[in-house]
């Protein structure tokens, strides 16, 4: 990292977590509005093509940590 990126980090790392959350926020959205509006379009198509399998029963959801262990365990064994 940069010396500028290192000093800015550390800086908000002293923020209180209020803060922390709204800044954080905001750097999100300052991406998103750099985000193509057809990858957002499919993204959001497929977020909903698994919720209804969710909710269809057709899978089941999956831990989020158990997920990720599973996923880094797939990856280290290939």
């Amino acid at each position: 990292m940069t010396t500028s990126i290192e000093k800015l980090l550390t800086e908000a790392q002293i923020l209180p977590n209020e803060l922390k959350a709204i800044l954080a926020e905001k750097l999100v959205a300052s991406i998103e509005e750099k985000i193509d509006p057809q990858i957002t379009k499919s993204h959001l198509i497929e977020v909903k093509k698994r919720r209804d399998e969710i909710r269809s029963g057709k899978v089941k959801p999956v831990n989020g940590e158990k997920g990720l262990a599973a996923g880094k365990i797939f990856c280290y064994s290939n």
